[in-house]
Parts: structure tokens; sequence; C-alpha cells
């Protein structure tokens, strides 16, 4: 299985990410990717751009390289109800966007909670990507997860940053298997991110194609084996 877009990646407009747009595009044609993700975090995580970073993604080139860039943002999970705290207009001209549980912000040790969080932000048409849901440090119950992402139309994300040694993320691998586990039942669809935040690390998805090998997991449920199929699992044209 070869993944062709990386959904999730940051640029220097978050701050404690190292790279440029060019460099993270240029890191992607290395790696022969036909899409890339700028997914850079919103407010109010205090490392994000001036919301005039979003609006003013127009002026990227919408291919570089033999890449196509898409316009994204990762949206912060706020409260239990799913607050997403970036109003609609900011973000109407992104292509997607992720909706991710930051502890730094929000997030709960009711799994009930989490998932009526994850539900809350699924609502919002923006939301085509759930974000590391995986982190033990904000449990949920991923059969309903999973079952709700369904039904909703959004991909649930299995980030390759949370299976590298480095991460921060807690019980990570355990529950990766499980969340992979309860998509496939469901025939819920997932997508694979690196969540680089520096240009080496993009479009490098060792880890997370290791454990879909490993677990066996059926590739079409996976969105971004193409550019092709990814777009048009969120709705988008190329």
């Amino acid at each position: 299985m070869r993944i062709l877009v990386d959904t999730h990646t940051h640029t220097i407009a978050s701050d404690h990410a190292y790279s440029t747009i060019l460099e993270n595009v240029a890191a992607a044609a290395r790696a022969g990717l036909e899409g890339l993700g700028i997914t850079d975090h919103t407010p109010p995580l205090s490392d994000s751009p001036d919301m005039m970073h979003f609006q003013n993604l127009r002026v990227v080139d919408r291919e570089i390289d033999g890449v196509t860039v898409l316009r994204g943002a990762e949206l912060n999970i706020c409260d239990g109800r799913g607050n997403l705290y970036v109003d609609g207009d900011a973000m109407r001209e992104m292509d997607y966007c992720i909706a991710s549980i930051h502890p730094i912000l929000y997030a709960s040790s009711d799994p009930a909670e989490n998932l009526r969080a994850y539900q809350g932000a699924m609502e919002d048409p923006r939301v085509k990507i759930l974000g590391h849901p995986e982190d033990g440090r904000a449990p949920v119950d991923f059969m309903a997860l999973a079952r709700a992402a369904r039904d909703q139309g959004v991909l649930v994300e299995v980030n390759n940053s949370s299976l590298r040694p480095i991460t921060y993320r807690r019980n990570t691998r355990e529950n990766i298997t499980a969340m992979l586990r309860a998509c496939e039942a469901c025939g819920t669809h997932i997508c694979l991110g690196t969540d680089a935040h520096f240009a080496t690390a993009v479009g490098r998805f060792d880890e997370s194609l290791s454990l879909l090998e490993e677990i066996s997991f059926p590739e079409e449920l996976v969105a971004n084996t193409s550019l092709e199929k990814f777009l048009s699992l969120i709705g988008r044209r190329a």
C-alpha cells in the first residue's frame, strides 16, 4: 500500500514547527506524493497564526513541483459540546479542516464526554478529519466514534507521529489498533497523516503502514492512497 497524500502537516506559521510550505512541498515531491495538506493550528492555541494566514492561503500556488497543495487547518475542540472556536467565515476557502483535542485547551477523563465533543465537532461541515483521536489523555469509545464518523462522512486519522518513539501522547499503539479494528468493523474510512512539524517527516508513514499491515487493515478503507480518492471522500474536486 502507498499513501499519496499527506493530510496533516505544519509549517513555521505554527510556532512549534520548523519548516516552510516550500520546504514541506519539496519533501512531498521527493516522497512521490500527489498531494500535501497544509494544516496549521488555529486559535485559541497559543502558537497559532493570525486568522489572516488561513484567509490568504489562496496566494499559495495550487500545484508546486507536481504536488497539489491543499489548503487546510487544524481546529481545536474546545469543550464537551465540540465547540471549535473559529467561526465559519474564517475557514470558508479551506479545502478541509481537521478537528482535534489538545489537552492544553480541553480534554476530559470521561470517554462519554469526549465522544460528545467529537460528535459536536463533526456536525460542522468544515470538518473532514478527526485528528489523533487515539490519545489516551482524552479517552473515547472507539466503536462509537467509528460509527459516528462513518455516519457523518468524516475520516478518522491514523497519526504517524503518535506511533513514533518521541510521542508525548498516551497508549497510542494500543489505542490505534483498537481504533482501526473499530473502523474496519463499521466500514469507516481512515486517513494517514504524518502530523509533520519538520520537513523530513513529510510523507513518511512507516510506523502507520507497518501497523496496518500487521492487522491486515483493508486498503479500500484508506482514503489517501490517491489524491482522487481523498478528494472524492471529502467532497472536493481537484
